[in-house]
């Protein structure tokens, strides 16, 4: 993981380099106009935006790995299964519900394409669909 969060402090500086020597280059081919018009802006922007966003993502990925305290098991490749955390959490693999929270989603969309009407439509069979989900274990077959 420390070699990715490098990589991406690599990229970032040489994008941003590349930016500068981009600028100066322009300006040096251009010496006779003005510096405003001497600056081809779209390649300029681009290639510091890209250098921008390099450092957001190694920003991002050095915040989390510190934030994780280190590297999980689940990164490593040489670990077994058995050295992550075993506890992931409850789930319903018989459960038809989120389907239906994936239809109303479609209805939904399809409403802001075509027309704003079916909106109340794909509302309602989302709060039925996750009300549904929520109380899945509280009726039928699989009550607690």
């Amino acid at each position: 993981m420390r070699d990715n969060i490098v990589l991406w402090w690599i990229l970032t500086a040489f994008f941003a380099l590349m930016g500068v020597t981009y600028t100066v280059w322009n300006l040096i081919a251009h010496a006779g106009e003005p510096p405003v018009r001497a600056i081809e802006w779209v390649g300029t922007v681009a290639l510091f935006f890209t250098a921008f966003m390099g450092a957001m993502i190694a920003f991002y990925l050095d915040r989390t790995h510190k934030a994780q305290g280190g590297t999980l098991p689940e990164d490593i490749l040489t670990s077994d299964i058995d050295d992550g955390d075993p506890e992931l959490g409850e789930f319903s693999p018989w459960s038809w519900w989120p389907i239906v929270l994936a239809g109303a989603a479609a209805v939904g969309m399809i409403a802001l394409a075509v027309g704003v009407f079916l909106f109340p439509v794909a509302l309602a069979i989302f709060v039925v669909a996750i009300v549904g989900w929520v109380y899945e274990y509280y009726r039928g077959h699989f009550a607690r």
